[in-house]
């Protein structure tokens, strides 16, 4: 395969930096549509988990399936997690922070703001980065993601898997405790 052709199969998206990098990188990972079913996430080319990139992204999109389908985004993040699926802890911790606030999922997506109520753009970009200090520990990548609804970035913690070939979701810190809530949109008034 040339090194053209990897472009057209879309591979090119699946940067995978060396674990020796120590300064900021972001990558944007688009998708052209939000899968509904745990077979078209994991159909998904990101879906290797081969980039940390590609896993973090993943696991916005996961978070926003739970928005609409609790049920099909525990599955998407257990796969996600690997051998280990999410706790009980984790589960409730989710349902806290999601329930009724399904626009902060949409808001890691790029395009999104209070303004617009969250309403992600087409195609739907996740932009993760590192810092310098995302791979100072062995086998663990700590990457952030930007929410248009906070100040500051928020985390997800990836471990590599035993084979060292994937990137398994590790801690989800993506939820933040507080943040700008959408503008309430005006309505015609029928007389």
């Amino acid at each position: 395969m040339g090194f053209f052709d990897k472009i057209n199969n879309g591979s090119a998206n699946n940067v995978k930096p060396s674990n020796a990098n120590t300064g900021n990188k972001s990558v944007s990972i688009q998708f052209s549509d939000i899968p509904e079913t745990l077979d078209a996430f994991q159909a998904l080319p990101q879906a290797a988990m081969t980039s940390e990139f590609d896993t973090a992204a993943l696991t916005v999109i996961a978070l926003t399936v739970y928005t609409q389908d609790k049920e099909t985004g525990i599955a998407m993040l257990n796969f996600l997690k690997g051998p280990k699926p999410l706790s009980p802890y984790e589960k409730q911790f989710l349902a806290d922070r999601l329930n009724g606030k399904e626009y902060v999922a949409r808001s890691y997506f790029e395009g999104t703001s209070p303004d617009n109520d969250y309403m992600p753009t087409t195609p739907y970009t996740i932009t993760v980065s590192t810092n310098p200090y995302s791979y100072s520990e062995e086998s663990y990548t700590k990457l952030f993601i930007r929410s248009s609804g906070a100040d500051s970035p928020r985390s997800v913690t990836l471990r590599k898997a035993k084979d060292g070939k994937k990137y398994l979701a590790w801690r989800l810190s993506l939820m933040p405790f507080a943040m700008r809530k959408t503008m309430p949109r005006l309505t015609a008034l029928r007389m």
